[in-house]
């Protein structure tokens, strides 16, 4: 059954959940807005796929894999730097509302999910989903995650059903097809990705002048993002790197220098 939502606003989006009865929705801890008195709200550790965290069969051996998977499920997150616990919320007694929003100025999306390809989203962009929808880790490692920056830890959700995500600024959406098979953009603008999308980083330029001077000048660094295939891609407009210097800066910190790129500094 297909989430019944509103995405409403425009500088700072939220989205409003009609709850059938007895339909659960979950989000992660500190997206919660407001919901009806109808519906219950319950906090748990586990993920949907472990049976939103209840009792399942198997006498002790079943209730023992269950706090294993629970236990590794709290632990990727933890690594992730994501929220340990989820939020439940049940419509009781008739329809129900529920109301979510993600933490920095921008848009949400909803997201339908078939069952056939999964989606990839940047760390905190989810919000909210059906129960029928299972939320992951998935950690790029290795050369491309390291270098990625935003890239390394990614959020993955599969099954059936409607996740809505969260992003800073405006979003576009692309097909790397339409571009030639592949596109590169800034580490900071992926939102989220289709799965059979092939994610990576390069270097901006070579070991010479000009690559030097992207580098260095440019306000990007050393690695751009690639994204090739055929696919759905979401960018914002917005990157969190960005909006803190922007902070900064009002606050009569820039720290970002005269050049950017490399000459950025980070105090805390």
């Amino acid at each position: 059954m297909t989430l019944q939502q509103e995405i409403v606003g425009n500088a700072m989006q939220m989205a409003v959940v009609s709850l059938n009865p007895g339909q659960t929705v979950y989000c992660e801890a500190g997206k919660f807005l407001f919901k009806t008195t109808n519906v219950t709200m319950e906090t748990r550790l586990s993920g949907p796929s472990d049976n939103g965290g209840r009792q399942s069969g198997g006498g002790m051996g079943g209730m023992l894999r269950q706090a294993m998977g629970t236990a590794m499920q709290v632990g990727q997150r933890m690594l992730a730097g994501e929220s340990l616990a989820f939020q439940y919320f049940t419509s009781r007694g008739g329809e129900g509302t529920v109301g979510f929003a993600g933490v920095l100025p921008g848009e949400m999306r909803a997201l339908e999910l078939d069952g056939t390809r999964a989606w990839f989203a940047e760390k905190d962009a989810f919000v909210a989903a059906e129960s029928t929808v299972e939320f992951g880790i998935a950690f790029q490692g290795g050369r491309t995650g390291m270098s990625g920056g935003e890239g390394f830890v990614l959020e993955k959700f599969t099954g059936r059903g409607t996740v809505i995500i969260a992003g800073a600024g405006n979003f576009i959406d692309l097909n790397p097809a339409d571009f030639g098979g592949r596109i590169e953009v800034d580490t900071g603008c992926v939102v989220a990705f289709e799965e059979g999308i092939r994610y990576g980083v390069q270097r901006v330029g070579g070991l010479n002048r000009q690559g030097i001077m992207n580098a260095v000048f440019g306000g990007e660094g050393l690695s751009l993002a690639t994204l090739e295939g055929d696919g759905r891609v979401i960018l914002q407009s917005l990157t969190i790197e960005g909006l803190a210097n922007a902070l900064r800066k009002a606050q009569g910190g820039d720290k970002q220098g005269p050049t950017g790129g490399l000459f950025s500094t980070h105090t805390g």
